[in-house]
């Protein structure tokens, strides 16, 4: 599990994952960027990667509350258990294809690395906006999966941006992310003494 930056590392460790990957089949300067689809087209060849929703993990969104013993004391923090959607963007010369050449990168990528690493999230936390994310350290890692979209899902999916074309992008599902609560367990002292008693039966 990880604290409230887990969801802005992800995102960023996507990129970077992203990034990386490109050569060999691309072999010049890509801008790949944590942001929402362009506006207007860019003058260079480009990426986005934007986050467009945070949803509760359906296989483990009624185990998220904090255990207790019977004195009422704390034994397990809260935690909060994510799915993060993201669309991936392509943004390149028309006549040379570059948009489907680098939307074939990001398959490529992400089928062959469906799980993100622990270096390319140590990578990212290098940021000084994620000082503090402890991502990385969490046993639970995260996947990637590719969604279906039709046309109409898609078609809503774009509408949320105003005044935004649609250029060719791809779907992918990020799970599970486990963001901790932030109340901590009470010590517990030691057993000082231990007593068996035994009680005869009539």
């Amino acid at each position: 599990m990880s604290n409230a930056l887990a969801v802005a590392t992800v995102t960023q460790a996507l990129a970077l994952q992203i990034e990386r990957n490109l050569p060999p089949e691309i072999d010049f300067a890509v801008n790949v960027q944590t942001r929402r689809p362009h506006t207007e087209p860019p003058s260079e060849p480009s990426v986005t990667v934007f986050c467009y929703q945070v949803t509760p993990n359906v296989a483990l969104r009624n185990a998220d509350q904090p255990v207790r013993a019977s004195d009422g004391t704390l034994i397990n923090r809260a935690a909060a258990a994510l799915d993060l959607h993201y669309l991936i963007s392509a943004y390149g010369e028309e006549n040379e294809l570059v948009g489907q050449r680098l939307i074939g990168s990001v398959v490529r990528t992400m089928y062959e690395n469906p799980v993100l690493p622990p270096a390319v999230i140590e990578e990212a936390a290098q940021r000084p906006y994620l000082d503090g994310t402890d991502l990385a350290a969490a046993v639970q890692r995260v996947r990637f999966t590719p969604t279906a979209m039709d046309v109409d899902e898609t078609s809503k999916l774009w509408g949320m941006f105003h005044q935004t074309p649609y250029v060719l992008s791809v779907v992918y599902q990020a799970a599970l992310v486990l963001v901790d609560g932030r109340e901590v367990p009470w010590e517990r002292p030691p057993v000082r003494e231990s007593t068996v008693r035994v009680t005869a039966g009539g």
